[in-house]
């Protein structure tokens, strides 16, 4: 039966709505100091290749350590991971709004900073991705994973319009201070999370061996090893466009950092009203269709974006570019998690972060940032809008990604 209310999975879950709670409200803070961080190395370099490198380094780190932390995901408890790893981050955060509020940043800190944000997200992402299917169970797990989206939009929403006015009136140093104030709700909510005693895994491997098990998996295993390429693809092409987005509003449409923090609004805006879309079909899970849908519909929004001049229609276009963003990464992320077993899941979440985080940021936003100099960040984004859609266009005229709604249903 299908059911309309999106939050069911809320009402449902204690320990779900606790953490649902706290890290939303500590995303908010996270996206206040994304758009700050975006928008100071902007103001102190003046270039879209600094920018990129900026949010490359976030990313670096996952590249190098991320499948390393998928073997820890799945060797020790998921949820003190999570708990250390918020701690450090907000103690990153922290020195990020000192050094800017004294006056001591610069462009070298920024890049340290942003390294070190990455390496603590290597080891969070997976574990907090994987933490999910203890917290409601692997029957409301696809309500979970686009729940969780919808937090992360509604952040995006409401981030960077309190980052945009908090820089305006108090400067870009109390943004990243009120990002160091959200951990303390996400660590609250963490620490009133109740989990039955964690038990360690019986099989422990060494490292490497995880690693290589976990590739010869997603190799072994056409569903999943489709739709890690589907989603490679995108991370690569298409996430990089919000990296681009300080160059973007600045330069081809003259916006300031108000209307900077509104073209993300815009995206979030989106992302949320496509994740509540999926969290509300509570009696039914959303397949190939919903997927090939919005794997098309999203690089052909990036296409008339780049083509665009005016704020007014570049907001509404962000608007649609959030919807089909969201979709087509909620639903892939269902469909892997269903797909693959406890033990491998620590591992496999690892990789996908790999790919959407790191990857997308690292390769993506490298090359974009070069683009951008080179030709235009229209042209970097455009470029990408047409690789994504011919691959797509592609992609789901062959096996096995015909096949996901039966591997779903299986």
């Amino acid at each position: 039966m299908l059911r309309l209310n999106p939050f069911t999975v809320l009402q449902r879950h204690r320990n779900f709505r606790l953490f649902w709670l706290g890290q939303t409200t500590s995303l908010i803070g996270t996206w206040m100091q994304s758009m700050a961080q975006g928008w100071l190395a902007l103001e102190l370099t003046n270039d879209a290749f600094m920018v990129g490198l900026v949010v490359a380094a976030t990313s670096l780190p996952i590249v190098l350590f991320s499948m390393y932390a998928g073997v820890l995901v799945d060797r020790y408890e998921r949820l003190k991971i999570v708990r250390i790893a918020q701690a450090l981050l907000g103690v990153e955060a922290l020195l990020l709004f000192w050094l800017t509020w004294t006056g001591h940043i610069s462009i070298g800190w920024l890049l340290i900073f942003a390294s070190a944000h990455g390496t603590i997200g290597a080891v969070e992402i997976p574990a907090r991705q994987s933490l999910l299917v203890e917290l409601v169970g692997r029957e409301d797990l696809p309500q979970a994973i686009a729940l969780q989206s919808s937090g992360f939009n509604l952040a995006r929403i409401v981030g960077p319009a309190l980052a945009a006015l908090i820089i305006a009136k108090l400067g870009i140093a109390a943004a990243f201070g009120f990002n160091a104030l959200s951990y303390v709700t996400v660590l609250v909510s963490l620490f009133l999370v109740k989990l039955p005693p964690w038990r360690p895994t019986a099989r422990l491997v060494r490292p490497l061996e995880g690693i290589r098990e976990s590739i010869r998996y997603m190799r072994g295993t056409p569903m999943v090893a489709a739709l890690m390429k589907l989603v490679t693809v995108y991370s690569i092409l298409g996430v990089p466009y919000m990296a681009l987005m300080p160059v973007f509003a600045r330069e081809r449409l003259g916006l300031n950092a108000s209307g900077y923090g509104l073209l993300l609004a815009c995206v979030g805006i989106g992302g949320l009203v496509g994740a509540l879309g999926i969290a509300a079909q509570a009696g039914r899970q959303a397949g190939t269709r919903t997927l090939h849908f919005a794997t098309l519909a999203f690089p052909a929004v990036l296409l008339l974006l780049s083509a665009v001049v005016r704020p007014g229609v570049a907001y509404v276009l962000l608007f649609f570019a959030g919807i089909a963003m969201i979709i087509n990464s909620a639903v892939s992320n269902a469909i892997l998690q269903h797909i693959v077993p406890d033990a491998m899941r620590g591992r496999m979440m690892a990789a996908y972060s790999f790919v959407v985080v790191g990857l997308s940021q690292t390769i993506g936003s490298f090359a974009a940032g070069i683009v951008a100099r080179m030709v235009g960040v229209q042209w970097a984004i455009a470029i990408g809008a047409v690789v994504m859609f011919s691959y797509a266009f592609f992609a789901f005229r062959k096996e096995p990604l015909k096949d996901l709604e039966a591997a779903r249903s299986a």
